[in-house]
């Protein structure tokens, strides 16, 4: 199969994209692949909103900018966080021109909601399902494209380089080119080639290797892990965001339900078991501070006390106004036998958001030519050692808008590559026992919620090393003698993101942002990012 434009991934950064090449060059063909449903990804479970200036009489983009590079901790690139708030506004306009439906006032301007690290009310928001909302306003753009071919049910397993044409390609190859991607049709069981002339890479993120997340189950690091076997650099990885207040459901492990920072934003306040409001020993924002500050605050509480969770008091909030902007919590927690106007909610920090990724330069470009890469799976320099509430939507649009412009200027000088060769199944047998797979997720999500969590040492980041060393081993065995299976695949990729986070906070000998580690707790002013 060949197409002009190929964009793995169908959230917010990849559809933007697709959209915008289509209607830009009707003649040539844009392929979305999504290896699930085209509608499954981080962005539709995006609660909060989006962050931008739109009321310029109480805010301003300096603001937003320094709020930015606060939450970052030193390690935001002060050009790109300018470039994101400045062009922010635009490609919101522009979502809203395409339908998308932000709640407003009764006056008609919109209700702009504040949460962790923002000094002002900018937060655009569609109740408590933002996501959901940007997400259906583009595959219903997507519809009217017809030379837009969206593919689900469509794993990738590796981008075509060089070094599939028999080259010896390495870290120092300077240029390393994609041609495309070779493809599991989860439908036919097949494995197919796409070569393309330009691949957008929006793969989103990889909260799965850890035990409890906010993200679904298709966050596997597939894209990130795709770049990294391919030679391509990968930087920040040790960077991962933890939600403060996601659902504590005993029995659920894997996908957690998300309280949004917006409640907090709303007045809602973290108790501990005592019933005592914590966070003002911790930091002068109290409820509102960073994600990084809360996180620990609330890991810290729950250590102390020896429990499992805290709660999130929103007892003497607008009930009626609570149940207008969060239907969906609202509807979650009764489920489970929780009314937030008599009882707390408890909640724990779940992994979340990985600020680090594929690293990116101000268009979108990676070290491998001919590719980009937006979204969740990219490290642009926005969000540094802790990613601002509700940036990274905006992020998202606006380096597939960015790369969108620098395609343009590049695709008619990209041929395709006419001698990609099939995949190579040769020599590969059925797996014998899924439990070889099954249990090694387990094992990765076990060490790395207890070794690398929110809160590292030496001695804990040493340990999970060793151990996923031997799974990497087993797995690479097991991944050359059977037949490639989506779990087989998803496992390898997760042990190695789970190798690069571990590596990366290794390499960083402070404590920053996103990562602490109890035998560094100090910052180095000499540190920088941790590219590999």
């Amino acid at each position: 199969m060949k197409t002009d434009f190929l964009v793995i991934g169908s959230g917010i950064a990849g559809l933007t994209y697709a959209l915008k090449t289509a209607q830009h060059f009707p003649d040539k063909t844009v392929t979305v692949i999504t290896k699930t449903k085209s509608d499954e990804t981080n962005t539709k479970y995006a609660q909060g909103g989006i962050a931008g200036v739109m009321n310029v009489d109480a805010d301003s983009f300096s603001k937003h900018i320094d709020d930015t590079l606060i939450a970052g901790d030193g390690l935001c690139n002060h050009h790109i966080v300018d470039i994101v708030v400045k062009e922010g506004v635009d490609r919101i306009n522009e979502l809203i021109q395409w339908g998308a439906n932000f709640d407003r006032e009764p006056d008609g301007d919109y209700k702009l909601g504040k949460e962790g690290g923002h000094s002002e009310h900018r937060i655009l928001h569609h109740k408590d399902v933002t996501g959901k909302e940007m997400e259906r306003t583009l595959l219903e753009a997507i519809k009217k494209c017809p030379n837009i071919h969206l593919i689900s049910h469509c794993f990738v397993l590796d981008l075509i380089t060089q070094h599939h044409l028999g080259y010896l390609v390495t870290k120092s190859t300077p240029d390393i080119e994609c041609y495309g991607v070779y493809v599991l049709n989860l439908q036919t069981n097949q494995i197919q080639k796409i070569v393309s002339r330009i691949t957008m890479l929006a793969s989103g993120g990889n909260g799965q290797v850890y035990r409890t997340t906010t993200n679904p189950t298709i966050a596997t690091g597939d894209g990130v892990a795709m770049v990294y076997r391919a030679k391509g650099r990968i930087e920040n990885m040790e960077f991962i965001q933890f939600h403060p207040t996601a659902l504590y459901e005993p029995a659920i492990q894997g996908h957690s339900f998300l309280i949004t920072e917006a409640v907090r934003g709303d007045g809602g306040i973290l108790r501990n078991q005592k019933g005592e409001a914590f966070m003002e020993k911790y930091d002068e924002r109290k409820d509102l501070a960073p994600r990084d500050i809360v996180a620990r605050a609330i890991d810290h509480e729950m250590k102390i006390n020896g429990t499992e969770f805290v709660y999130l008091d929103c007892r003497h909030m607008d009930a009626d106004k609570f149940r207008e902007h969060f239907p969906n919590i609202h509807q979650k927690c009764l489920s489970i036998g929780i009314d937030f106007s008599k009882d707390m909610i408890p909640v724990a920090p779940a992994a979340h958001y990985s600020c680090g990724g594929v690293k990116t330069d101000e268009w979108g470009h990676t070290s491998i030519r001919h590719l980009f890469a937006s979204g969740e799976c990219a490290s642009t320099g926005l969000h540094g050692a802790n990613r601002l509430a509700s940036n990274s939507l905006l992020e998202a649009m606006v380096f597939a808008h960015r790369s969108y412009q620098a395609s343009i200027r590049e695709i008619d000088n990209i041929g395709f590559r006419e001698d990609v060769p099939d995949w190579n199944a040769a020599g590969t047998t059925a797996p014998k026992e899924m439990i070889l797979i099954t249990q090694s997720l387990k094992e990765l999500k076990l060490l790395m919620s207890d070794y690398v969590g929110i809160v590292r040492n030496n001695e804990r980041l040493s340990r999970a090393n060793r151990r996923l060393d031997l799974l990497h081993e087993e797995t690479e065995q097991l991944y050359h003698h059977t037949e490639v299976s989506p779990q087989l695949c998803e496992l390898r990729n997760m042990i190695t993101v789970a190798y690069l986070i571990v590596k990366s906070a290794e390499l960083r000998k402070e404590s920053r942002g996103l990562h602490f580690n109890t035998d560094f707790p100090h910052r180095n002013q000499l540190l920088q990012n941790t590219i590999l």
